[in-house]
């Protein structure tokens, strides 16, 4: 903690302390060479001796300080003095807005619109510089005395976002949108979701989503929908609720779009507060139009009809149609004629006192027909004429020709992708198993062949297993994703996933002002087409991974240890070096997918242009692979699919958290099991040693999960952050 008196970078003067948060203090100084009082934010002590995050925190910080805007804090310094690291911003006199909410109660309309307009605005000249905010919450909102609304703490939530072991998310969960509580990509869209959030919070006074522990919070945004606003606000205007509404869609596609479209949209309310203006797609059962994705269609198109049409003496089989208003084939205005002329020939039959005498004798006709079929089928029966079971009946959709099963009755699945439907049913046929078309959905396989499967190729199922499986309507439109502080290894995973056809590249880094690497060995400098570019699926991408800082060529560089590792860890590490292979070895010491031995050994040095990095990799024992293999039959319906059966552990390293005081900790674990999320409490209310070795065990055969981490002050448990961690069966 500085002093009062106290002169840091020979300029600015300690006046007092005026707010403390996670990862910082904050003093009010006066800048002695502008004559002027700022407000200075100095890193606890903790966070000093972390290189990495120093770095990244300078990085980002830098970034900020590009935005000048009436409605953002603005960054006038960033630097340290003899250790201490700060950033001088401007210095607002004021409150938070969370601190007028709570004083306030709720606000007006037209004052909770104004605000958000302005945070609005503020955040529309960061998303425009490439900078997206992360941890828009009411605690990062000022308010000044003089009305201006001013948004602070700008890429602070992403500096912080590396200090760990994975994605440690600085952000009140109270206003994070699904995507980050997953732990997944955020970008543009997760601002507008919290600010939405925000704005629920100031006209009603209560945040839509809260809980006993930070992972119930969570859950809420991923899988319940929030309380009307109106419900708490009668008086809210329909229009301010439509657009709280469309900000907090979990669906990032359901969301506003930009910026510019909020602000537009809260401008309009102003003027039309009952205006039915915001393009609002909801989830419910009425005949609105709606956004489905291919695969959506694709089920739609390919789900069997189940209802049957009825006929009644009285009503007209043109007139009774299940679920549909009119053919496909007709149009609108010819079939409201065709009701139109049907309703007058009843109304005539009903005039002639026809429909009574007729319905009569028509029933009569229909029961006495009903109780002799009833008689045949009983008489059929029982002399064996009829024998047809259901399982007979369904033969046209799952066919099973032949028994191949091994002595323990599993078969392989066989590989149905690119293949025509035809050869994909004479290929499961063969097998012993059965197929079952589900839909149709985009790929990068050719219009009209298999696109995927479930259960996957390779792995084994009992007979007569039916293998579930799309067919492909061919390519679709793909958006490069925002990459930034990605390692290239998940990153090519990520372009994978989406289709594409990715060719991994080497590049040196720039350096920073102060004469860091801008992007750290490993991970991701660019792609190209560059992020937000809209490629066809299937298209080739190039990623570039930095190589760091170049030392110019032939001079030796220290080789890191990378023994014990996992293999993706080790391949990251070795990010400088271009020439690295992977080798496989049996271990019963090292478990699989560790690095068991590298080769030059670590702290020797090499030329990272042509030296060779060989990293042996552990396969586990033979009898943990046969394991694994058996144990893959069993659960085909594992969401990662990962091997079920046994103890499945996470022995990962928790570092120090970003606002850790030192108090007792909460740890939550939330995984995916059979398409629920379930919790569990880890720890609760223990005074851990950081960094911290975990040993937790999962559910049975699922490989990942949230890590949710929370300390205990002052009597309530709050949020430090959120990691995806991955498990792995024991041996």
């Amino acid at each position: 903690m500085l002093k009062t008196g106290m002169i840091i970078a020979e300029r600015y003067e300690i006046l007092g302390k005026i707010g403390t948060g996670g990862m910082a203090d904050v003093y009010k100084a006066k800048d002695h060479k502008l004559n002027r009082y700022v407000a200075v934010k100095v890193l606890k002590p903790e966070f000093r001796e972390d290189t990495t995050f120093i770095r990244k925190f300078k990085s980002e910080a830098q970034a900020a300080a590009g935005l000048t805007h009436p409605n953002i804090v603005n960054v006038f310094d960033v630097g340290d003095d003899e250790g201490v690291y700060y950033i001088v911003m401007e210095l607002i006199e004021g409150i938070t807005l969370k601190e007028y909410i709570t004083k306030k109660g709720k606000l007006s309309i037209k004052e909770a619109t104004s605000i958000a307009i302005q945070v609005s605005m503020g955040l529309e000249a960061a998303h425009n510089h490439g900078i997206v905010h992360r941890d828009v919450k009411p605690q990062n909102i000022i308010i000044s005395t003089d009305g201006k609304v001013k948004v602070t703490d700008f890429g602070i939530a992403r500096a912080a976002s590396s200090n760990t072991i994975s994605s440690n998310v600085m952000g009140s969960v109270h206003y994070s949108s699904p995507e980050q509580v997953r732990g997944g990509y955020s970008d543009e869209k997760s601002d507008i979701y919290s600010l939405g959030i925000t704005l629920y919070e100031m006209v009603t006074g209560r945040v839509p989503f809260d809980g006993d522990t930070t992972v119930a919070i969570a859950i809420k945004h991923l899988q319940e929908e929030m309380v009307a606003p109106s419900v708490y606000t009668p008086e809210l205007p329909y229009s301010l609720e439509q657009i709280i509404l469309k900000c907090t869609q979990k669906s990032v596609d359901r969301r506003y779009g930009e910026m510019e479209e909020v602000i537009s949209d809260l401008k309009h309310s102003l003027i039309d507060p009952q205006g039915d203006f915001v393009k609002l797609h909801d989830v419910d059962t009425d005949a609105k139009t709606v956004v489905i994705s291919d695969r959506e269609l694709g089920e739609i198109k390919h789900t069997p009809k189940t209802g049957q049409r009825v006929s009644s003496p009285d009503v007209d089989e043109e007139d009774y149609d299940i679920g549909y208003g009119y053919d496909d084939e007709e149009d609108e205005e010819d079939y409201r004629g065709r009701r139109k002329q049907s309703g007058t020939k009843k109304s005539k039959n009903k005039k002639n006192g026809q429909s009574g005498g007729r319905g009569l004798s028509i029933l009569a006709f229909l029961a006495s027909a009903v109780l002799l079929v009833v008689l045949i089928l009983v008489i059929g029966r029982a002399s064996g004429l009829f024998g047809v079971t259901q399982e007979e009946q369904s033969e046209e959709d799952t066919t099973v020709v032949s028994d191949s099963a091994d002595e323990d009755g599993l078969v392989e699945v066989p590989d149905l992708l690119g293949k025509s439907q035809t050869e994909a049913t004479a290929l499961a046929n063969a097998s012993s198993l059965g197929v079952q078309l589900m839909g149709e959905e985009a790929s990068t396989q050719a219009a009209g062949n298999v696109s995927s499967q479930s259960p996957s190729a390779g792995e084994r199922v009992a007979a007569n297993t039916t293998i579930q499986y799309y067919i492909s309507t061919g390519s679709t439109s793909i958006t490069i994703p925002d990459l930034d502080g990605y390692t290239g290894i998940d990153a090519e995973q990520v372009l994978t996933d989406l289709g594409l056809a990715v060719t991994v590249t080497k590049a040196y880094s720039e350096a920073d002002s102060n004469g860091y690497a801008l992007v750290d060995p490993g991970y991701v400098s660019s792609t190209s087409p560059e992020e937000g570019s809209s490629v066809e699926a299937g298209s080739s991408v190039t990623l570039v991974v930095s190589r760091g800082l170049d030392y110019g060529t032939g001079v030796q560089v220290e080789v890191p240890s990378v023994v014990g590792m996992t293999q993706n860890e080790a391949l990251t590490t070795l990010g400088k070096f271009l020439n690295v292979t992977t080798v496989e070895q049996a271990s019963a010491e090292v478990e699989a997918g560790r690095v068991i031995s590298q080769s030059p050994e670590a702290y020797s040095s090499a030329d990272p242009d042509t030296g060779v990095i060989t990293i042996t990799v552990s396969t586990g024992t033979e009898s943990a692979v046969t394991d694994t293999t058996t144990d893959t039959t069993d659960t085909t319906t594992a969401d990662t699919g990962a091997s079920s059966g046994g103890v499945w552990k996470c022995t990962q390293q928790l570092d120090t958290p970003v606002g850790y005081q030192g108090g007792a900790i909460r740890l939550e674990l939330v995984q995916e099991v059979n398409g629920e999320s379930v919790a569990t409490t880890v720890l609760d209310g223990v005074t851990v040693t950081f960094p911290y070795q975990l040993d937790i065990t999962g559910a049975s055969g699922v490989s990942s999960g949230t890590l949710y981490l929370s300390e205990l002050v002052n009597g309530t448990y709050e949020q430090l952050g959120y990691y995806p961690i991955t498990f792995e069966q024991a041996e």
